[in-house]
């Protein structure tokens, strides 16, 4: 009787990767390494790491509501009202009347018929255009656009095409070939992240109004920034009848965490009962609920805290520039350094840091090969003296490395 040889091929080991990523650990040795740096203490403007004190230019922490004893009391009424968690999603038992009561704000504050509170900002795109965007439909976005609505688009079952940053004749190029497509969303950083610059509303609305498409604005950086009221890109342009949704995320403007969508209420509905990272995510805390209707609370009734993060910003990055510095295209509170190449980025930031100010290192893929930046950012809370002494480092820093 024959006997039938059988062979055990084994397949590669998943974890190699694991071991052949080096980057991180070379950096760490060269003591150059900028991330996950631990903050044992908090003074909304100042931090304490390993027992230094830095001066905060990294946050987005922007009216400087982190510290604001009424935030801190609101959400210390929520914690012991409601406890330390929801356990369970907004769908099941997760929802409170806080939830609520923040939505029926934020849609007011848009100009909307309705908003949805997700856990995190970067659930909400996900969730929003994932559920919206369907076979046969397509996505279309800015190239510079925020990394989740990027991973939003692709978790969809419809198509992602992207355009130049910013190219209106790209975006109608685009749509002009998808016209065909069961319908297209359009969607736009309304405050682009790591440029600082704001996007140009009413062009894109344009286009989008002429081929039919939906038009949703990623106001992450914008809403308590941008606008009389601080309501986003949208209210900045006097359009927010032209934005079928608008997005925004609690972790820059109002120091908590956690992210909405507002739109139409037919949308919001369609949303509540379809977006699957609402569904399946816990939601978002007590305590982080009403730290947002706080913060809200402050932005109406002290309106000159932005109108000193506008001060703020043009003294830093006007500052900046006469030093001979490189700030890309910033129009807001988010100020880019040009830095170079990856060594000498990592060079740089680690001077700053060691002169007592904490900046971001930004690399790709998040920025081109050779467009590298420290990314500093202001709060309305930040002193004169802060910035001059941010300032001064930099100065120092960009003589001693020839960066400037």
């Amino acid at each position: 009787m024959a006997t039938v040889a059988t062979t055990s091929r084994r397949m590669a080991d998943l974890f190699d990767k694991c071991s052949r990523y080096t980057a991180a650990r070379e950096m760490m040795g060269r003591g150059l390494y900028p991330y996950f740096q631990a903050i044992e203490a908090s003074e909304d403007t100042e931090v304490v790491i390993r027992g230094e004190r830095k001066v905060m230019v990294g946050s987005n922490n922007y009216l400087g509501l982190t510290h604001e004893p009424y935030v801190l009391e609101r959400a210390r009424e929520a914690l012991y009202r409601y406890g330390t968690g929801c356990t369970g999603s907004r769908f099941l038992n997760g929802t409170l009347d806080l939830h609520e009561e923040l939505e029926h704000r934020l849609a007011a504050l848009m100009g909307a018929e309705a908003a949805i509170v997700f856990s995190t900002g970067y659930q909400t795109n996900l969730g929003v255009i994932s559920a919206l965007v369907t076979r046969g439909s397509v996505v279309v976005q800015d190239r510079l656009n925020h990394a989740s609505l990027v991973d939003g688009a692709q978790l969809a079952a419809g198509d992602l095409v992207r355009y130049p940053h910013g190219d209106m004749k790209g975006l109608r190029r685009v749509l002009e070939r998808n016209a065909g497509a069961n319908g297209a969303l359009v969607v736009t950083d309304g405050v682009f992240s790591m440029e600082g610059n704001i996007v140009n509303l009413p062009a894109v609305a344009e286009v989008a109004e002429e081929f039919g498409a939906r038009l949703m604005v990623d106001d992450a950086h914008s809403v308590g920034v941008l606008g009389p009221n601080g309501g986003g890109t949208a209210e900045h342009f006097g359009m927010q009848d032209r934005v079928d949704l608008t997005m925004v995320t609690f972790s820059k403007s109002f120091a908590s965490i956690g992210g909405a969508v507002a739109g139409p209420e037919n949308v919001i509905h369609y949303l509540r009962h379809h977006a699957r990272p609402l569904i399946f995510s816990a939601s978002m805390p007590p305590s982080a609920v009403a730290t947002v209707l706080a913060c809200l609370d402050v932005m109406a009734r002290e309106p000159e805290r932005r109108a000193r993060l506008w001060e703020n910003a043009d003294y830093l990055r006007s500052g900046l520039q006469s030093l001979g510095f490189d700030t890309a295209t910033s129009e807001t509170p988010i100020i880019p350094v040009a830095s170079g190449n990856i060594e000498s980025t990592f060079v740089f930031w680690r001077a700053l840091f060691d002169a007592g100010v904490f900046t971001n290192p930004v690399l790709p893929p998040a920025v081109p090969e050779h467009s590298c930046r420290l990314r500093t950012s202001v709060m309305a809370t930040h002193t004169t003296d802060q910035l001059d002494f941010v300032l001064d480092a930099f100065a120092r820093v960009g003589r001693q490395l020839g960066l400037r």
